[in-house]
């Protein structure tokens, strides 16, 4: 071992340096003798060799130092392929904004383009003229056959009326999400703006595509929001509260939804009918039933016209209460009320979007001339409907465990003339899952069995109209799974891919979902414990994981 030799008063840290690599050296001298005295020959030739010759083994091709490296990788900035600071959406309301560009400013396409454009735009009216009877894949596809910039070959009302259509689809899913946002970067890329609707709508597709919102989706909704008023300089109006009210709610961010709602009052907007009904789904998430009826109340004060949407979101609250006797109560006067639309017609998404726009502006006038409030609201369906019936059935289902109830509701859905719902099998499926298995019980293989045997009944007289999406079927699969045996589950599958409305990208998926059914896989956390077909399996033996 080297000596190390005491420290001298008054040595600078230059001096200590150059003892300490000394010693390092003079250490590898003694090991290389070390391994010189035990017959190991020392490799005098690599440290005799010159430095310039071990240099040139490498070529030299810009290395720089370690430091300029390190500071490469620390600062992207200083990267040659770091992106540009491009153009930044924006919102604004201006005239000026909203009409460009004009027809005048348009380039004069071709006429094949021409002509593209003006398929685009009758679709377009089309779609607004008659929303049930057109749809939005043609309307896509016939903008994505423009070349880029997109935007820039329509002029502002007709991009205007293109990201109002393509904003309010039947259903605010994956895909019709991506599909806007789509259209937003082209916007962006343009050097264009949107108008407030627009921002509303992005923020109501980066929050409804899904039932619950996790803390992320929450985060970039909130940096939505930020980039609107921050950034844009556009302040959000009473939909814009109600969205991020709704989103803060549904991620379970009681103390944000609390501050969004005093934010709202800080500026003096407006509660409309959206924010009374979204109040009340708070509460109900609060499990908080005197919140519930304090926010009904208040809307009734408040002057605003209450339907079915309304009375449901009660009934959810109550029912995630535990409060069922509470919920079945004003289900009970809502029935009561069913004789006075006897042949009410059936609606859709788009109708109830048309109804609550109608609910708003009577609720409008009523403020204005109380008098006719009163006419305005013995005009108002509050007889139950399918989402009535399927909040009913999922609680007593998955929850309660009552099969008997769940089939009270059912007989009344069908004495009351509502169509049935691939929606409501899907509670049942879940309510086998969860509930099933023993023979002799209220969910027994055999009637899990009846309920498949009329989901196909169902498929068959309704064709398309009665579309079996991909929960369906994996509830399904799930259900048997745990009330019956492998070979069930096969024959299922069968009987379900012969009705089934999926596309063809996604079957693939599905047959994955399958094996991991059959084989017990599916369902299992990260942890190894099962909260599936394993936790039943366990749960009908009695054992333990």
């Amino acid at each position: 071992m080297p000596t190390v030799n005491a420290r001298r008063p008054g040595r600078t840290s230059h001096a200590r340096d150059a003892y300490a690599r000394l010693d390092y050296s003079t250490a590898s001298a003694a090991a290389v003798a070390s391994k010189a005295s035990v017959g190991m020959p020392a490799p005098r030739a690599i440290l005799n060799q010159d430095r310039g010759q071990l240099l040139s083994m490498i070529d030299a091709a810009g290395e720089g130092t370690v430091q300029e490296h390190l500071d490469y990788y620390k600062d992207p900035y200083r990267r040659g392929y770091a992106q540009p600071d491009g153009p930044k959406l924006r919102v604004s309301e201006s005239k000026k904004d909203v009409a460009y560009p004009t027809k005048d400013l348009v380039p004069t396409p071709d006429d094949a383009l021409q002509q593209l454009i003006a398929r685009l735009c009758m679709t377009i009216g089309q779609r607004i003229r008659h929303p049930g009877r057109f749809a939005l894949d043609p309307v896509y596809k016939l903008y994505m056959q423009l070349p880029q910039p997109r935007m820039l070959l329509l002029t502002g009302h007709w991009r205007h009326r293109l990201l109002k259509v393509m904003g309010l689809p039947p259903k605010r899913d994956m895909e019709s999400m991506l599909r806007y946002f789509a259209l937003v970067a082209d916007v962006k890329n343009a050097g264009l703006t949107l108008r407030r609707t627009h921002w509303n709508f992005a923020l109501a597709f980066a929050t409804k595509y899904v039932s619950q919102i996790s803390q992320r989706e929450l985060q970039s909704v909130l940096l939505l929001w930020r980039e609107m008023e921050k950034e844009s300089k556009v302040s959000g109006d009473d939909v814009t509260f109600n969205i991020l009210f709704d989103a803060a709610a549904k991620a379970g961010n009681f103390t944000l939804a609390e501050m969004i709602y005093h934010e709202m009052e800080s500026r003096g907007i407006e509660f409309s009918r959206y924010h009374h009904v979204s109040l009340i789904y708070y509460f109900g998430l609060r499990l908080d039933s005197g919140g519930i009826r304090a926010a009904y109340k208040e809307m009734v004060n408040a002057g605003e016209i209450v339907d079915t949407v309304a009375l449901n979101c009660v009934i959810s609250g109550l029912l995630r209460c535990g409060e069922e006797d509470s919920a079945e109560q004003t289900y009970e006067k809502m029935k009561s009320r069913h004789a006075l639309a006897v042949d009410m017609p059936e609606r859709d998404y788009t109708m109830n979007k048309i109804t609550s726009r109608v609910l708003m502006m009577f609720a409008k006038v009523g403020k204005q001339h109380p008098q006719l409030k009163k006419s305005f609201q013995q005009n108002v369906q509050l007889t139950p409907d399918l989402r009535t019936y399927k909040l009913f059935a999922e609680h007593y289902a998955v929850k309660v465990g009552n099969l008997k109830k769940v089939a009270q509701f059912l007989d009344e859905m069908k004495h009351l003339r509502i169509p049935l719902h691939p929606t409501i099998f899907l509670a049942l499926f879940k309510g086998f899952f969860t509930h099933g298995g023993p023979a002799g019980s209220d969910w027994s293989r055999q009637r899990l069995e009846g309920v498949l045997s009329a989901l196909y009944q169902a498929s068959d007289e309704h064709g398309k109209s009665f579309r079996i999406d991909r929960w369906v079927v994996i509830w399904a699969l799930r259900a048997v799974k745990v009330c019956a045996d492998n070979t069930a589950v096969m024959a299922t599958f069968e009987a379900l891919s012969q009705r089934w409305d999926i596309p063809e990208d996604r079957h693939s998926f599905l047959e994955s979902i399958l094996d991991n059914i059959i084989n017990e896989r599916d369902m299992k956390s990260p942890h190894g414990q099962w909260g599936g077909l394993a936790y039943r399996k366990q749960k009908k033996d009695g054992s333990r994981l």
